[in-house]
């Protein structure tokens, strides 16, 4: 981790980690122990709007590669962290409908976007930084009824939920969501059901 034991103390490094210490914190508390990956089985249908998204920029839907789990390094972790915190605070939230006019639109957002878009730009961020596309899968949940759209990192913590809803990077497992779909690994522009 960030900090090492050294004849039963606990010796952080240097400021800079100390200061990536307090911020993972809520992550690393919820990564360690099991570390429990989604299990799919079967094909779903992709939301409408992840299809008509896809024809104008298929880099970013694109799920090709041999990587199936990213191993979390402390640094990657960091990384994590600090992508899923930098959307969520330069992007506002707003429906499709106040800024699109239409129920589901899905884009690249550079000021304002729903879920989706949080997600989509987490990944474009993520395959910046060189983070393999077969590790990063959008995902759609539900939450009281209402649909959600979720970024999931496949990692060596387990599969773990970038949210626009929180800072902090959980196991899917320990969320309040009911997982339906996600983009398949196997197969580029499928997706695939989930199994709760």
């Amino acid at each position: 981790m960030m900090a090492i034991h050294q004849r039963g103390h606990l010796v952080i490094r240097s400021a800079a980690l100390l200061a990536a210490a307090i911020l993972l914190a809520g992550c690393n508390n919820q990564t360690t122990g099991t570390a429990t990956k989604m299990a799919t089985q079967g094909y779903a249908f992709a939301p409408a709007a992840f299809y008509r998204f896809c024809a104008s920029d298929p880099a970013l839907c694109s799920t090709r590669g041999k990587v199936k789990a990213v191993d979390l390094t402390p640094s990657l972790e960091a990384e994590l962290a600090s992508v899923n915190i930098s959307v969520n605070r330069r992007i506002r939230e707003r429906g499709d409908r106040s800024s699109a006019g239409q129920a589901d639109v899905w884009g690249l957002p550079t000021a304002e976007g729903d879920c989706e878009d949080f997600a989509i730009l987490k990944k474009a961020e993520l395959l910046k930084r060189g983070w393999p596309a077969s590790a990063l899968l959008l995902t759609v949940a539900t939450l009281g009824g209402a649909g959600h759209t979720v970024l999931t990192v496949r990692t060596s913590k387990g599969d773990l939920v970038l949210d626009n809803r929180t800072g902090a990077i959980r196991n899917w497992s320990r969320t309040s969501y009911r997982y339906f779909a996600r983009q398949s690994q196997s197969e580029n522009g499928k997706w695939t059901r989930i199994r709760t």
